[in-house]
């Protein structure tokens, strides 16, 4: 299995592609309760991640507003999953996208060179200019252009389904 790319090598290829960014250094935050904290600090939409997976074994990432409903008991009908979705396993994850339970983000696709994931984006984020995600580590975030964050998944080769999820609220299991 080859070495999970690291944040460096995330900047780097936003570099290459003329993409910039803005990354702030916090406390790690594991949960979106936690990264309230930095509202007033970093404009743009917020975002939560899920790994997920389906009977069958495929692998969705949701990216989400961070306060945006998800019902995981109907998602699988909106995504084209079999079966209900369930949560990948922290070793199936650092695997995949190279990453820890709590730093789940949309840049973990830069090591899913396989193109095994399925990514499943909200709508509602499209709504902003500027959306914030952690750079492969839940101790700081990255401030990046909507359509920058676009550029970003076609590069990885992952482009996203998009989907209105409607109201926000809690994820429902």
């Amino acid at each position: 299995m080859p070495l999970s790319k690291t944040e460096d090598d995330l900047l780097q290829f936003l570099n290459r592609l003329g993409i910039d960014t803005r990354t702030v250094e916090h406390p790690p935050l594991h949960t979106v309760e936690e990264s309230r904290s930095l509202r007033g600090e970093l404009a743009g939409g917020h975002t939560k991640n899920l790994l997920l997976k389906d009977k069958k074994g495929r692998l969705f990432l949701v990216v989400a507003e961070e306060d945006r409903a998800i019902d995981l008991k109907t998602l699988h009908q909106r995504i084209g999953g079999q079966g209900r979705l369930s949560f990948v396993d922290a070793d199936r994850m650092r695997e995949i996208l190279g990453v820890a339970p709590g730093s789940v983000t949309a840049f973990g696709l830069l090591n899913d060179a396989e193109h095994r994931v399925t990514l499943v984006l909200d709508a509602g984020l499209l709504s902003h200019d500027m959306v914030n995600c952690h750079p492969l580590r839940n101790t700081a975030t990255t401030t990046i252009r909507r359509d920058d964050l676009l550029r970003f998944f076609q590069a990885t080769g992952h482009d996203p389904a998009v989907v209105d999820f409607g109201p926000t609220g809690a994820t429902q299991a």
